[in-house]
Order: structure tokens, then sequence, then C-alpha cells
């Protein structure tokens, strides 16, 4: 007999599967399609336990830190996928994830509900050292994967290098190691073109600046 609780329960996993349609900036390696967030989320779990020796911390619960990893972007079934370097949706997005946090997880058990909300908040908080090393990871992933995929052909906005060491540097925070290789990989794209050197930027601002101070024929 289907107790309540296996009902709302498989209510929970069936909605999961909605995670596997909502899309990311990236592409998969072979460039056919994009990256959806559950092969994010499935990707960034894997290199957790791959990179595990590299965390500053050498007392970390990597069991939590997989946890943390596979929950955080459950929400995004309902809030979609906010690029890092959109600064207006990123105005709204922590209202639009928690309000998803609580539609998605209370369709489960009210002590499976508080477990899973305790996790995401726990990933959003970035105050517990697996947390730090969670979100490590979780800005790393994105950093590979486009070294892998992208090209300086693709019609896209491209943050600047400036930029994305700024939204990146919270790598170093736990693990040393980790952000070094950070470093080196946004060098690297950066000379392949996938982001904008801060040269480029300053070349094209002071050439618009010099268009603008000539005189308009007539």
């Amino acid at each position: 007999m289907t107790t309540i609780r296996l009902k709302q329960q498989l209510n929970f996993i069936n909605e999961l599967e909605k995670l596997k349609t909502v899309y990311r900036r990236n592409r998969t390696a072979d460039r056919t399609r994009f990256e959806n967030s559950a092969e994010h989320s499935w990707h960034v779990a894997l290199i957790a336990m791959v990179f595990s020796e590299y965390s500053d911390n050498k007392t970390i619960d990597m069991f939590k830190v997989i946890k943390l990893i596979l929950v955080h972007d459950l929400i995004e079934i309902y809030a979609g996928d906010t690029w890092l370097y959109d600064d207006k949706s990123s105005e709204s997005q922590h209202s639009r994830e928690n309000q998803a946090a609580n539609k998605l997880f209370n369709l489960l058990p009210k002590d499976q509900s508080k477990i899973f909300k305790d996790l995401w908040h726990e990933f959003e908080d970035e105050k517990s050292p697996e947390s730090k090393f969670a979100q490590s990871i979780d800005l790393l992933q994105p950093l590979l994967n486009h070294l892998l995929s992208g090209s300086s052909t693709d019609d896209v906005e491209r943050p600047t290098t400036k930029n994305v060491i700024n939204k990146k540097c919270k790598i170093s925070d736990s693990s040393n190691v980790l952000w070094e290789l950070a470093v080196k990989i946004i060098e690297d794209s950066t000379k392949m073109g996938l982001y904008l050197a801060d040269e480029t930027v300053k070349k094209h601002d002071n050439a618009q600046q010099g268009d603008a101070a000539e005189p308009v024929s007539e």
C-alpha cells in the first residue's frame, strides 16, 4: 500500500526531473547543446570528490559537501539559472530562490523538508567549512567547462577578465591550490578570447571617447 509519506516523496522525486530542462550558458564538450543544471550539479559533485584533498581545511565532512552541492541548484526548477555576471537578474535572485526553495522542499514530508531546507540555506550562507568548499567547486566548474567547450566565435556577451576574477575569488577562501588553478584557467580563457582582456576594454572605451570628441560632418 502506498502511504501518504511515500506519495509525497515520489511527487518530490518526479519534480526533480524538471531540473534536466533548465539550461545554462555553457555548452557540453561536443558543443551540440547547452549544459543543463542537473548535469552541472552532477559534475560539481564529482569534481568535489576528486579535488577533496585540496581543501585547506582537512577536517571537513565531504559527504556533507556532496549533499550541499546536490541540493543547492534544485530550486532552479522554479527560479531558473541566474547568470553570475547578470547584475540586474541578481537583484531579485535571493527572493526568487527563497520562494522556489519553500515551494519545492515543501513537497517532502516535514522532517525531510527541514533537512533539505537546512542544507540549501547552509550552502547559501557560506559560513561552514563545507559550504565554503562546496561554493568553491561550484565556482570552479564553469571555468573548467567554458575553457573546454567555449569558443571565441560564439555570439555571446563576454565578461571582462577582471570581472571574472572578482566573481570567482571566493575560491581562495577554502583552497589556495584551487584558486591558483582558477587564475590559470582564467588567463588561458582570456588568451582564447573567451573573456574580454582588460586592455581590450580600455582600448574600446578610449576609442568610443575619441569618436565622441570628433566633430560631426554636415
